[in-house]
């Protein structure tokens, strides 16, 4: 029998073997023995074959495991199946999503040749998926993420609010200081909440609460917020102004901050239309003076801000920081989001002393050039005026109405910091080295030095850890290498570098003096 002949099959008997696992590959077997070997498959042992086929299944289910365990990805736009969606599948193992198929199809459809017509024409190839298999990349296989267990989104109500007086208590938990900073947060918060939940609707509309906090670096500005955020358990979005331009201009667009806010809130619009907002740096986008270019970083964010801390129906890009045709929009209603911007604003206290010394010059009310020179709470005399001529726009000073200043640190609240608040900077190092079974003590000549080193750098509370990160890496590195040792007291001299700590043994006592 020649290569070129061919073997008629019927095919209800080719159906009848397969039933019964009877079949066979002509491509790989001789056709003068294919007698012999389906007579020897009748004779086998029925057993042997649920075992090769279990065989089977078992390599097929690794496979299938070992692909589930990895994310599809558009060949298109490059999107995984978590951002994307559900994917088309494609032969040759290639897949699209469904944003990038429907435009596909759109695309065809809008186009003034008629493909139909051309798949007629014999000869024409107008599309073959297997050529397209090269065509492209092969990409990185993404790994898929862990669920992780829903928790039960418990819904916001009035009751869960807390008056003003017990908010501000739990703030004083965590936050030393700023007193008049903390009772403004808690009665406006209080007040937003109310006007959220109980939804009245009549003659007096209650406008929105936002709020604006003008504060030196390092005075707790972004930690209130964060632990007000915590206490009354709603989604919270913190991001920089600095970033922000213009629609159009490289950079994240301005509804990149509630994009942030919904991807806080896990997508869910509804929880999300009743969070807050942190700008942070906000004073970088005040107007520039003197400036011959567009201003596409200052006084245009603020103008867009403006529907924004209004309350508006805006397009959100989910997932992205700006909008563009490969990233779903979903629309959120920031009506009832609280807006809480916060600077430094490092130029307004010269705004506010050259104000506050125009008053007279001569005579019984006149008023020394020196006398606010020193004074440490200046920010808290701050106006709107003084903040338009920083560069605020009227507009935006407008739509937020409660502003309020954070004092500076000074030496008596930096030693409180260190050791007053729930989780405080010694509070983390002393449970630390008592997994290893060592007591950390730091006497007061210890906490005042600490302090005088973080005043001269001027960063306020954040140059506390850098500082006790530095002096603490010999003692931290050294403990665990002596198992005898039971306690370390960290002295004065020690920080200033003139002497060590005070290293006790595990039952050593000191004896008292007489």
């Amino acid at each position: 029998m020649s290569d070129h002949d061919f073997i008629i099959v019927d095919s209800d008997e080719q159906e009848k073997e397969v039933s019964e696992g009877k079949t066979i590959d002509f491509r790989e077997v001789d056709v003068e023995h294919a007698e012999d070997i389906s007579s020897d498959e009748t004779g086998a042992d029925d057993t042997e074959e649920p075992a090769e086929v279990s065989v089977v299944e078992e390599k097929t289910e690794d496979g299938d495991s070992e692909e589930d365990e990895y994310e599809k990805v558009c060949v298109l736009c490059h999107r995984p199946e978590s951002v994307a969606g559900k994917m088309v599948e494609l032969p040759n193992n290639m897949t699209v999503c469904q944003d990038c198929m429907q435009r596909s199809f759109d695309a065809m459809n809008n186009m003034p040749i008629d493909f139909s017509k051309m798949m007629n024409i014999p000869g024409v190839q107008f599309l073959n998926i297997s050529d397209l298999e090269n065509s492209f990349p092969k990409s990185q296989k993404i790994k898929k993420k862990k669920k992780k267990e829903e928790k039960p989104v418990k819904k916001l109500t009035l009751k869960d609010i807390p008056a003003p007086h017990k908010m501000k208590a739990r703030l004083d938990e965590y936050v030393v200081g700023q007193e008049y900073a903390k009772k403004a947060m808690s009665v406006a918060v209080y007040n937003h909440y109310k006007r959220v939940l109980t939804n009245t609707v009549d003659d007096i509309e209650i406008e929105k609460s936002n709020m604006l906090m003008i504060g030196p670096t390092g005075s707790g500005k972004t930690y209130l917020v964060k632990t007000l955020a915590k206490l009354l358990d709603v989604p919270l979005a913190i991001t920089d102004a600095t970033s922000l331009t213009e629609a159009g201009y490289i950079g994240d667009d301005i509804e990149s901050v509630v994009s942030k806010l919904l991807a806080a809130a896990d997508n869910d619009v509804e929880r999300a239309e009743q969070g807050i907002i942190f700008i942070d740096e906000i004073d970088k986008i005040a107007k520039k003076r003197n400036s011959s270019q567009r201003d596409v970083s200052g006084e245009s964010v603020q103008q867009g801000m403006l529907k924004l801390l209004e309350g508006s129906e805006v397009e959100v890009p989910v997932g992205a920081n700006s909008k563009n045709a490969m990233v779903p929009l979903t629309t959120v209603n920031t009506k009832n989001i609280l807006f809480i911007c916060g600077g430094a604003f490092p130029d307004l206290e010269g705004i506010i002393k050259e104000r506050l010394t125009n008053k007279a010059s001569m005579g019984f009310n006149a008023e020394l050039k020196d006398q606010y020179d020193n004074d440490k709470d200046l920010l808290g005399k701050v106006t709107v005026e003084d903040l338009r001529n920083f560069g605020m726009i009227p507009e935006f000073i407008g739509r937020l109405p409660i502003i309020f200043s954070l004092k500076g640190l000074d030496k008596d609240m930096l030693v409180q910091i260190l050791k007053e608040p729930k989780n405080a900077i010694l509070k983390q190092y002393q449970k630390l080295l008592a997994l290893d079974e060592v007591n950390l003590i730091f006497d007061e000549g210890a906490l005042e030095a600490i302090a005088e080193k973080a005043m001269a750098k001027d960063t306020g509370a954040r140059a506390l850890r850098a500082i006790i990160e530095e002096f603490m890496l010999d003692i931290m590195y050294e403990i665990p290498k002596d198992e005898n040792i039971g306690e370390v007291t960290i002295t004065r001299a020690y920080i200033e570098g003139t002497g060590g700590p005070i290293i006790s043994l595990r039952g050593q006592s000191v004896p008292l003096l007489s």
